[in-house]
């Protein structure tokens, strides 16, 4: 008989274990039951914050470092990395302009601004890259992608031909676009956004209601910034022709989507997607027996874009169709739904009632201890 062959492809299990630690003890419990086993390890993320790390585990090599500035201003340095072909800059927003940098001082909703990723961006096309893939996610600013077309060269202006400040409340103020200083290959290469939210730029749904409060935007903070938005999206259309406020997708990050399908012509995708096909995940699928992926809380946002969802497709698109098996921190998804998802099975790590910090530190034995558990079963039914 051939030997089992395993793809292991789980995001990270936040706060406890990154996507590459969790591949690593997932493997081993496989190798503990079958020690032939042929294992792929992918480690995965939907396009936000962990993409970055989780990419550097598969293809290896050290991220570049450039110095910027965090959301509220102040100096910083952001990695970012290139893709063994040279052809592929990964830049992670969160590296430079994403809320655990400003942790340590009250939120600035008005004022938080994505510069400091324009920056990154730009060394980037520096570097003479053709493609950018941008993952969003843990934006701790709401300002419409306004920050990184400034770091890019761009600039807005008000009614009197000024600059407007960084940041959502500048966005209010804005009357028009000089891209004249523009970075010359920003509009030559291809830019790709991902995302893991199909929510609209404005409205109840919108960047600055759903995910404003988080950054500190409450008390009619968040109105005042939805405002802001949909006058941008008006700039915007003026400017370059681009509807962009009801774009799904493009409330991602604080808006980030619209102001740069607008002026760059950059395409939204969901983030799990861009990941797979950056670690090769659909080429290891091919001849695969079964599928181990896993997330810290397995949920009905596990099944709508993230990880587990873009995972169980790519499988179901494969010529063998291995089952995919979910193994999690918490299972909270019914049965019937993760069957429909085409996910053959869930299973929590947790051996019962369990504290917290207890279950979070054994999060590596009792994964190797649960995929070796499945391994046994998947053994058991081709022999």
């Amino acid at each position: 008989m051939e030997p089992l062959r395993v793809v292991v492809c789980p995001d990270s299990f936040k706060g406890s274990l990154s996507a590459s630690e969790v591949a690593s003890a997932v493997a081993e419990g496989v190798l503990d039951v079958a020690p032939d086993a042929v294992v792929a390890r992918l480690p995965m993320a939907d396009g936000g914050e962990g993409t970055l790390d989780a990419l550097l585990a598969v293809w290896g090599g050290e991220p570049e470092t450039v110095a910027t500035v965090d959301a509220i201003g102040r100096p910083a340095q952001a990695r970012w990395v290139v893709s063994p072909d040279g052809r592929t800059a990964v830049v992670e927003l969160a590296e430079a302009s994403g809320l655990p940098r400003v942790a340590d001082v009250p939120l600035q909703p008005l004022h938080a601004s994505t510069r400091g990723t324009g920056d990154v961006a730009r060394a980037a096309l520096d570097a003479g890259v053709s493609e950018i893939l941008l993952c969003l996610g843990g934006s701790a600013s709401t300002d419409g992608g306004a920050g990184i077309l400034t770091g890019l060269g761009a600039r807005l202006l008000d009614a009197e031909g000024r600059d407007v400040p960084d940041g959502g409340e500048g966005l209010a103020a804005v009357a028009s676009l000089d891209l004249a200083g523009l970075h010359p290959r920003a509009r030559e290469v291809r830019w790709r956004l991902a995302v893991d939210v199909t929510n609209p730029l404005v409205g109840e749904l919108g960047a600055a209601q759903v995910f404003g409060p988080q950054k500190g935007a409450r008390d009619g903070v968040a109105d005042f910034l939805d405002d802001a938005l949909r006058h941008w999206a008006h700039v915007l259309e003026a400017e370059t022709g681009r509807a962009v406020a009801e774009l799904p997708g493009a409330g991602a990050a604080g808006g980030v989507p619209a102001g740069l399908v607008a002026v760059l012509d950059a395409e939204t995708t969901p983030g799990a997607e861009l990941v797979a096909e950056a670690v090769g995940l659909p080429a290891a699928l091919a001849d695969a027996d079964l599928v181990i992926t896993g997330e810290g809380s397995f949920d009905s946002q596990s099944v709508n874009g993230k990880v587990a969802d873009g995972v169980a497709r790519l499988a179901a698109a494969s010529p063998r169709r291995p089952p995919v098996v979910v193994v999690a921190g918490q299972v909270l998804l019914p049965e019937a739904q993760a069957r429909a998802a085409g996910i053959a099975a869930a299973f929590s790590i947790a051996p019962g009632p369990i504290e917290l910090d207890d279950l979070v530190s054994r999060t590596g034995t009792r994964l190797r201890d649960l995929a070796a558990a499945v391994t046994s079963l998947t053994a058991a039914s081709r022999g």
